[in-house]
């Protein structure tokens, strides 16, 4: 269709200027309801088994989430290995099975059970390096990178020292790496990957791998790291490290509300909308290295698992935090969780149970956009709706340790709504007048 332009008065076909989408991948529609779930399987049970992880997977059912992400399953090297039993990331056999957790028949059933309730499985795959003692060190030495001195390195500028990194420009590196990811979905019948570190490993690689993964079943790939790019090619959902940055930077003291909204808008401005993100108030690395949910966010806890479920993405429960888990699990020895019910296994289980019966509350493609609702105390109150033909949910985080007597000022939200936890229905205008205690939240539906 040509138009003139007024300035010049040349024509220009604007067919060439429509929009195109970058995104070539097709996310699963399995996951668009989906919460994940983090198995650490060391950790999960007395046994640290297959077998004994197998009896939880109908209380993960009934708490709601529907992937299963187990962290790495390899063998562990033993040179330079931390700590008595090592790092699960410093793999020492890609085409193996840790002995620890069972054989590969115990992994079999494991997912065949876990399909059979309706739950999808997902395995930690670590493509940037490997441990010094990995069968490829004598086998392929010219597949790792070297340091300037020539020796095999770990990755730079970290503390990563039972590691040594790969060389991505070995066109059969690559080749090895990519049939040993085709080799588990094969053999197992896994559901896709999280991908340890993705941004240290070229996207390229990813992209082929996608595709290769795909022409065996549709898989669902979690990349852990923070980059738009991923999601065009290659990945459905990467992590929100900003958005628990932001949160806790917040529930401490230590940063303004409105790091928030810097989130949000990026977030909805620079990713594709068909993207996912993963939010999540506790992981591996933060219970391990930072602090348990507990010591991260201290009287903000709640007002962050309800932002992480009932916000833009898909929230992340690491084992354990249902059960109101209160150490940070050892990361190099055994130290299994005591199991026990807790209040915080009932929030996410209401949660849950509510994003998934409001479509407007699902994730990437499936789901509305949060949009601002505009209150009284903007430097204090978070507040958004998410709304669309078929439903209309309103959040109100006191994200201050203040008594606030709060008001909305959006007329967007205004109209007959039930308060989630009373039942009571009211009709919200701008003369109602929301006490709210200090970090208190609120949930309407419409």
């Amino acid at each position: 269709m040509p138009v003139i332009e007024p300035a010049t008065g040349v024509s220009t076909d604007v067919d060439l200027y429509q929009p195109q989408s970058l995104v070539s991948i097709q996310t699963p529609d399995w996951s668009k309801d989906a919460v994940i779930y983090e198995i650490n399987l060391r950790q999960f049970t007395k046994e640290g088994t297959f077998r004994a992880a197998e009896a939880h997977l109908p209380r993960l059912k009934q708490l709601g989430v529907s992937i299963l992400w187990l962290m790495p399953i390899h063998p562990i090297g033993n040179k330079n290995r931390k700590g008595s039993l090592g790092s699960p990331y410093a793999v020492r056999d890609y085409f193996s099975l840790n002995p620890e957790f069972g054989c590969v028949e115990d992994m079999r059933h494991f997912v065949d059970y876990a399909h059979e309730l309706g739950l999808y499985v997902i395995i930690d795959w670590v493509a940037n390096h490997s441990a010094w003692d990995n069968v490829l060190v004598e086998q392929h030495p010219h597949w790792y990178a070297k340091n300037h001195q020539g020796d095999f390195t770990p990755t730079p500028w970290w503390d990563w020292d039972d590691i040594i990194d790969f060389d991505y420009s070995q066109p059969e590196l690559r080749a090895y790496m990519a049939s040993a990811m085709r080799y588990w979905v094969n053999e197992t019948d896994i559901d896709g990957y999280r991908c340890d570190v993705a941004g240290f490993v070229p996207q390229d690689f990813w992209a082929l791998v996608r595709r290769q993964l795909d022409a065996i079943k549709p898989v669902f790939m979690l990349a852990e790291w923070e980059a738009r790019d991923l999601h065009y090619n290659a990945f459905d959902m990467s992590y929100a490290w900003s958005w628990n940055e932001a949160m806790h930077g917040i529930a401490m003291g230590k940063l303004p509300l409105s790091k928030l909204y810097k989130y949000y808008s990026w977030n909805e401005k620079s990713f594709p909308k068909a993207s996912m993100r993963m939010t999540f108030v506790s992981n591996h690395d933060k219970n391990a290295w930072d602090g348990t949910q507990f010591e991260q966010f201290g009287d903000a806890l709640e007002c962050a698992i309800v932002l992480s479920v009932l916000g833009e993405g898909m929230p992340l429960i690491y084992n354990g935090q249902e059960a109101g888990n209160p150490k940070r699990l050892a990361f190099f020895e055994r130290d299994p969780i005591d199991w026990r019910g807790h209040r915080i296994g009932d929030l996410y289980t209401d949660l849950i149970a509510l994003k998934k019966a409001h479509s407007a509350l699902h994730n990437g493609q499936w789901g509305a956009r949060m949009i601002p609702v505009t209150n009284s105390y903007p430097d204090k109150v978070f507040s958004f709706m998410r709304q669309d033909k078929a439903s209309k949910v309103i959040v109100m985080l006191n994200l201050s340790g203040e008594q606030l007597p709060l008001s909305l000022t959006s007329n967007a939200v205004f109209g007959p709504v039930e308060d989630w936890h009373t039942g009571e229905r009211i009709e919200l205008t701008n003369k109602c007048e929301f006490n709210l205690a200090p970090w208190q939240w609120l949930v309407f539906t419409a």
